[in-house]
């Protein structure tokens, strides 16, 4: 067990508390779950009875000495209160993706939490899992050479997410906040800040069919305003320059697409909403006959399976030993205004400069 453990109340008791509950509680000596709050108090008091924790008030939580980090688990448009609260409060706090609702906010409680000397971090925390660690040990060990482009694609189906997952439809639950941020996060861990983007930003289907046989609504058309493709140029500091293609009117299966091009090969990397998976490589070849076979590359990390509550663990972790925290507001801010500018764009048709930067996160040791 570790020396001290952070004690943490989780705020939200929905389907995404089950894993991080699960992995906080029975994977990450450094943290001690005291208590879980909801809107709702059955739910809370169902997940606590479920995990042997407390079900609270979330000003019982604040109020509570013994509890030193805030984990939030609520949607995006909660954020903002919520955190602020915790901070005031003298919490630490790491929240679920994004940040908050836009970069002001998201920038102010970075400043309020640097103020008052506390911790604040953001999801996703996928990018410290063992695939994308390995792809960052393969892009700073210098195998590819120098990377100079890269693409990013995938899909899901708003028919189902509209239906089954409503906070789709709240704001800033579209594919960009919701679901590129994994992506986005996952390129700047490899190779750095954002300078520059241009988009095409679509909601093309502003209503759908309720396909969900448990609601009311069941099927009639309820809105759906939210953006639902998005198509992008990006530019990082380093100068590698890139296209990103999310498209959440195709089908439900993720099938993701993710490559970086280097002057030594090119690097495939998995889904980076998920921890694990292979990373393969294929070198260049060294005349016009050589055709390289692609290869796995060998995984030295831990956290191939979904290790949700890794980026809260790293926080701890990171308070006792002195060091910065990885999942952490700064490259979590820097995220999100690249998402801004990248809706920007889309309603200017024009390139956009991203204000923000941030510094990488340092890798995770290996095994």
């Amino acid at each position: 067990m570790a020396e001290t453990p952070m004690r943490v109340g989780v705020v939200g008791a929905d389907m995404i508390s089950d894993i991080y509950l699960k992995n906080m509680i029975g994977r990450f000596d450094g943290l001690e779950v005291k208590c879980v709050c909801s809107q709702r108090m059955e739910s809370a008091k169902k997940r606590a009875e479920q995990y042997g924790i407390r079900a609270v008030t979330f000003e019982e939580m604040l109020s509570d000495p013994d509890i030193d980090m805030i984990v939030n688990l609520t949607p995006t448009p909660a954020h903002e209160d919520i955190v602020r609260r915790a901070l005031e409060a003298g919490k630490h706090v790491y929240t679920e993706k994004v940040l908050t609702a836009d970069y002001a906010t998201a920038a102010a409680l970075k400043d309020l939490a640097k103020s008052k000397g506390l911790r604040l971090g953001s999801a996703p925390d996928t990018f410290l899992g063992a695939a994308l660690q390995t792809a960052r040990k393969a892009v700073d060990d210098g195998l590819l050479g120098e990377v100079n482009s890269f693409a990013i694609a995938s899909n899901r189906d708003n028919r189902l997410l509209t239906s089954f997952y409503r906070f789709t439809n709240l704001p800033r639950g579209g594919v960009g906040y919701d679901y590129a941020v994994y992506h986005l996060t996952a390129l700047v861990s490899l190779l750095g800040p954002v300078q520059q983007v241009a988009a095409s930003v679509r909601t093309p289907y502003p209503t759908h069919i309720d396909m969900n046989p448990a609601c009311p609504t069941f099927g009639q058309p309820f809105p759906t305003p939210n953006e639902s493709e998005i198509m992008a140029i990006v530019k990082l500091e380093s100068g590698a320059t890139g296209t990103i293609h999310f498209n959440n009117d195709s089908v439900m299966d993720d099938q993701c697409y993710f490559a970086l091009y280097g002057t030594k090969g090119i690097l495939w990397i998995p889904d980076p909403n998920t921890f694990g998976g292979e990373v393969r490589f294929m070198p260049v070849g060294q005349s016009l006959d050589d055709h390289p076979e692609v290869r796995v590359l060998d995984c030295p990390f831990d956290y191939g399976e979904n290790s949700r509550g890794l980026g809260p663990a790293d926080l701890a972790d990171a308070v006792r030993e002195g060091r910065p925290h990885r999942a952490a507001a700064e490259m979590a801010c820097h995220v999100l205004d690249v998402i801004e500018s990248i809706m920007e764009s889309g309603r200017t048709n024009s390139f956009v400069d991203v204000k923000s930067t941030c510094e990488r996160p340092a890798p995770m040791p290996v095994k």
